[in-house]
C-alpha cells in the first residue's frame, strides 16, 4: 500500500475538520442559523479553503457522515474477510463494521436534519449511495463471477434498504453502550442484524 504524502494527509485533515465543525452547527443551529464565514472562523481556516474542498456547507455536512465510515485505518477490509466466503456473510462483516455507535447516530442526525431543510436531502442521498455502492463493490471484487450479474445490487439493496429503516426512525434500535435496562423491549442494534440476516438466508 503507498504511503499517502503529507500534503494529502493535511488536505485529509483540512477536509475532515471542516466537514465536523459543519455537522456541528448544523446539529446546533440548524442550516439556517449559520453562514460559511461562521464555519470557518469556528474550524480556524479561510473561505478560500472551504471552497477549495467544498461547494457549499450542505455537502460539508453530509461529509462528516462519510467520513465516520471511512475510519477503519486500524483494520483493513481484506483481513477481516475470509477467502471465498459467501456474499451474504462478507456483506454481514461489511455492515457490522460500518454501523458504529457514532455513525449511526450522525446518520440519524444527518435524516432528521433533512427532513427539516430539504436542500440537504441530495447529500444525504449521495451519503446513501455510496454506502450501498461500497457494499456492491465489496461483494462483486468477492465472487469473482461466480454469482449472476445483478445479485450483488439485489443483494446490498435488500440489506441496505432495511438499514435505512434505522437511520429514518422507522425500526428504533439500541445502539452500543445503551442498556436495555434503561429502555426495556428495546432490540439492539446486533440483534436487529441477526433478524435481518437469518430473514435473507432462510426466507421470507
Amino acid at each position: 500500500m503507498n504511503k499517502q504524502s503529507l500534503r494529502d494527509i493535511k488536505r485529509e485533515a483540512t477536509t475532515k475538520a471542516l466537514a465536523s465543525t459543519a455537522f456541528e452547527l448544523a446539529v446546533e443551529r440548524g442550516l439556517d442559523g449559520f453562514i460559511i464565514d461562521d464555519l470557518v472562523q469556528r474550524a480556524g481556516y479561510s473561505r478560500k479553503t472551504f471552497a477549495n474542498h467544498f461547494s457549499c456547507k450542505e455537502e460539508a455536512i453530509a461529509m462528516a457522515a462519510i467520513l465516520t465510515t471511512d475510519n477503519h485505518e486500524d483494520q483493513p477490509l481484506n483481513e477481516v474477510m475470509q477467502e471465498n466466503i459467501l456474499p451474504l456473510d462478507a456483506l454481514y462483516r461489511l455492515i457490522k463494521r460500518s454501523l458504529t455507535a457514532e455513525y449511526v447516530s450522525k446518520m440519524r442526525q444527518l435524516v432528521s436534519l433533512s427532513k427539516q431543510y430539504p436542500t440537504l436531502e441530495p447529500y444525504l442521498l449521495s451519503v446513501l449511495s455510496r454506502l450501498q455502492a461500497t457494499a456492491q463493490e465489496t461483494l462483486t471484487d468477492l465472487s469473482q463471477g461466480r454469482y449472476p450479474k445483478g445479485y450483488a445490487h439485489l443483494l446490498s439493496g435488500a440489506v441496505y434498504g432495511a438499514v435505512l429503516a434505522i437511520f429514518d426512525g422507522s425500526i428504533n434500535v439500541l445502539l452500543p453502550g445503551q442498556s436495555t435496562t434503561d429502555f426495556p423491549g428495546e432490540m439492539t442494534l446486533d440483534q436487529y442484524l441477526d433478524d435481518m440476516f437469518s430473514y435473507l438466508r432462510t426466507g421470507f
